[in-house]
């Protein structure tokens, strides 16, 4: 059996009760983590160019409002992520739009965000040792959005299938150039959703998608991918839960600046506060997966004029800002904040340094690479050396075969960094986290509801919102209507 066909029959039929309780308590959590990342891009000044351009986020379309709902919440790197994929653009935003549109209840809403979760989550995953990861993946939202969508309106797999075979037919392949340097980023999830909605009403109508179309020779995984994985695709269907592996952001900023913002602010509250010119050099040590993000990045960031999508990847601003305000916020991406000559003084002396114990760390954690190296073992050796050099090939494979398979209960995302301050009266201060605030890790386990209640008042929503998500679950279809629309007034 084609493995899309197995998964699609598997989704389809997936209901509220065969979801266990932690699982759709996380995923409440993560709905409440995107509408506050899809308020903050619609107060940005790019989003509210793109809401003048295609509407607002909830309007009569409910395939333009999944659209707009997911190029909302991606380009400021406030999207969650898990193994693999940054998954809330199309995995949240299409559920919402479609349990709005058709009234569905809180328990209906929950159940096609998991779905979308696993199907999105296991195709990336299958792919993830290729040459596009992270945001730059984006035929994790072709998956996303159709099986958000079609879960909504209760499809059969039938349709699942070839809906999904058809809008993996013409996978989108963004280019860096575009990603890096101009507004292009806003179309990052938007483009793929919209190549979905597409491939939903081809099917709807017995339009046929190849069933074969991720592990054929002459299919997606062969272009998209260096180590395919197919068996990625359908592994531990009901047991092994990817929703289990989100890490949901607290910040903007992209997946290496994270632990480094934190430990930024935290010395910010150490030290008190702190003028650029008392800062004499800011010392990052972090994994190679923050150092290659930062050179991705580094060639175009050159001050207040930079471009978004370079900034959110640029650890030294962010660290600055931390530094010197206590956090980072979505306004400090644009101006006036973004024009500070004394947070770009003390960007100029931050210095990344590369520390072979947090790569060893990010390798051994499930997310994003680590369970990929587990399954492809030798055969990642040459992805590995292309990515990490031949120098860290062997210590990748070997962390990442340290672990034993099994679920994703107990599942990080080591993404570490250690930030330290010299001051030019001598004094020096040092911060460390393995683990992000937030990110996948026994903290976030324990405590994801609070954290993103307070991340959605952070960014402006309701506190009564906030507290109702705890409920989501159980909400009848009116309370949920209600709930939706206050959460993005």
């Amino acid at each position: 059996m084609p493995v899309l066909k197995e998964l699609s029959h598997w989704a389809a039929w997936l209901r509220p009760e065969d979801i266990p309780a932690r699982v759709r308590s996380l995923a409440a959590s993560q709905v409440l983590s995107q509408l506050a990342s899809i308020r903050a891009g619609a107060e940005h000044p790019l989003g509210r160019r793109m809401v003048e351009a295609f509407g607002p986020p909830l309007q009569h379309d409910a395939r333009l409002s999944a659209c707009v709902l997911s190029g909302l919440g991606s380009f400021l790197n406030l999207d969650d992520t898990a193994y693999a994929g940054h998954l809330s653009n199309s995995t949240v935003a299409v559920p919402l739009a479609y349990a709005y549109d058709r009234r569905l209840d809180g328990a209906a809403l929950v159940a096609a965000v998991v779905a979308a979760n696993e199907c999105a989550a296991r195709i990336t995953a299958a792919a993830t040792l290729g040459p596009l990861r992270g945001h730059s993946a984006v035929h994790t939202h072709l998956a996303g959005a159709v099986c958000g969508r079609l879960h909504c309106e209760g499809a059969d797999d039938v349709v699942w299938t070839s809906a999904v075979g058809l809008a993996f037919a013409m996978p989108n392949w963004p280019l860096m150039r575009a990603f890096l340097a101009s507004d292009a980023r806003l179309f990052n999830s938007f483009t793929p959703v919209r190549t979905a909605m597409d491939a939903c009403d081809a099917a709807r109508v017995g339009l046929r998608g190849a069933p074969d179309i991720l592990e054929h020779p002459d299919g997606f995984l062969d272009r998209f991918s260096n180590v395919p994985l197919p068996d990625a695709v359908n592994a531990g269907l009901g047991e092994r839960w990817h929703t289990e592996t989100l890490s949901f952001k607290m910040h903007p900023g992209g997946p290496g600046v994270d632990a480094a913002v934190d430990c930024a602010a935290d010395l910010r509250r150490q030290l008190g506060p702190i003028r650029p010119d008392e800062i004499a050099e800011v010392v990052v040590e972090a994994s190679l997966y923050t150092l290659f993000a930062g050179r991705k990045a580094a060639s175009y960031v050159a001050g207040p004029g930079s471009p978004l999508g370079a900034l959110v990847l640029h650890t030294p601003y962010p660290v600055a800002t931390a530094l010197l305000t206590g956090g980072l916020t979505v306004n400090d991406f644009s101006a006036p904040l973004l024009n500070d000559r004394g947070r770009w003084q003390v960007a100029e002396r931050v210095r990344l340094v590369h520390d072979p114990e947090f790569t060893r760390a990010l390798f051994a954690s499930e997310a994003p690479f680590g369970e990929a190296l587990r399954q492809a073992g030798d055969a990642a050796e040459p992805w590995l050396r292309e990515f990490a050099g031949e120098a860290e090939a062997k210590l990748a494979v070997d962390a990442a075969n340290s672990r034993q398979p099994g679920d994703f209960s107990a599942s990080t995302k080591a993404t570490g960094a250690r930030v330290t301050v010299r001051l030019t009266d001598g004094r020096t201060a040092s911060r460390e986290r393995l683990v992000p605030l937030a990110a996948a890790g026994p903290h976030t386990r324990a405590n994801h509801a609070e954290l993103m209640r307070e991340k959605f008042v952070e960014f402006g929503g309701d506190k009564d919102v906030a507290a109702a998500a705890d409920r989501l679950d159980g909400m009848a279809a009116d309370e949920l209507q209600e709930w939706i629309s206050a959460a993005l007034r």
